[in-house]
């Protein structure tokens, strides 16, 4: 029998990402192997993964294309870009207005970093696994998370029995699997399909 830990359900699937039971940093990096050639200025290296030439590049297009539709909307807001674990990383923050691209639960964010992706694609004709995040929301769930993986482990351990997580999107359950994965004596994984895919924790054999 197992339990079922009901936390902060996901809002859907994160397009362009992928689920999956490893550490962080190899979720969908096969996906990318042998796409080696494409269209100038999208080559990735000899493992599949994006250079950082190209990764730099995503970030200047996202920024771009981020800015005009603040000066569209009227919003105040920074725009940082960064690039970690084979991505490329752009953050909005400092408006009193961002949390409207946020949305209930991350909605209106996973939407338009889905647009974000989709402009990028446009320009460098290679499929993006950027990350949004807008006014710090997907820094404070992915601190949550953390903490929903690791009682969920400590729970798995005390009694024995497997612990179900409430339904995630892929990002989501990625920051689970890492918090879980840092644990000794548990191990998680991934059950259901989408929209109602959800992370398990086993106590460890």
């Amino acid at each position: 029998m197992s339990d079922t830990l009901e936390v902060g359900s996901g809002t859907g699937p994160e397009a362009g990402d992928v689920d999956t039971d490893a550490p962080e940093g190899t979720d969908d990096a096969a996906a990318d192997a042998g796409t080696e050639s494409g269209p100038a200025g999208s080559r990735r290296n000899g493992s599949g993964a994006p250079t950082e030439d190209l990764l730099v590049r995503e970030g200047d297009i996202a920024g771009d294309y981020l800015e005009r539709l603040l000066d569209l909307l009227d919003y105040d807001g920074d725009i940082d870009l960064d690039v970690e674990a084979s991505r490329a990383i752009v953050s909005i923050d400092g408006g009193e207005d961002l949390q409207k691209l946020v949305g209930t639960g991350g909605t209106v964010l996973e939407a338009l970093q889905e647009l974000t992706r989709l402009a990028v694609q446009q320009e460098t004709g290679a499929r993006s696994r950027l990350m949004l995040d807008v006014a710090g929301w997907r820094a404070a769930r992915r601190t949550e998370l953390a903490a929903t993986g690791r009682e969920a482990a400590d729970k798995a351990l005390s009694t024995g029995n497997p612990v179900k997580l409430a339904p995630m999107t892929p990002f989501e359950r990625k920051v689970v699997h890492d918090a879980v994965a840092a644990v000794k004596g548990v191990h998680s994984e991934s059950e259901g399909e989408e929209p109602r895919r959800r992370v398990v924790v086993f106590p460890s054999s």
